[in-house]
């Protein structure tokens, strides 16, 4: 089954939300580029996440971001399907 973005955004907030984490729209004003939510973990990590519609790719902008904020120790997530969410909430919440 094919998901809209929106749709999988639906899935992976009620998602976060159920394993007790906190999926904020995070919006920079003057920055373009920024990850769609800023995911709040237990145990005081945080994880940045890209939601895009299946087989839509970072634009330039948001690769280059992604890459910084990966170097600086912030991961950041493309979620494009159900698979993406399942990966994420293993790696995040085990």
């Amino acid at each position: 089954m094919t998901y809209t973005e929106k749709r999988l955004e639906q899935i992976f907030c009620g998602k976060v939300k159920q394993k007790g984490g906190m999926p904020f729209k995070f919006v920079s004003p003057g920055m373009s580029g920024v990850p769609d939510r800023l995911v709040l973990l237990p145990e005081g990590k945080v994880s940045f996440a890209e939601i895009k519609a299946p087989g839509k790719k970072l634009s330039p902008k948001q690769a280059k971001l992604a890459k910084q904020m990966e170097g600086l120790g912030h991961p950041v997530w493309v979620i494009d399907g159900v698979d993406a969410i399942q990966a994420f909430l293993w790696e995040a919440f085990d």
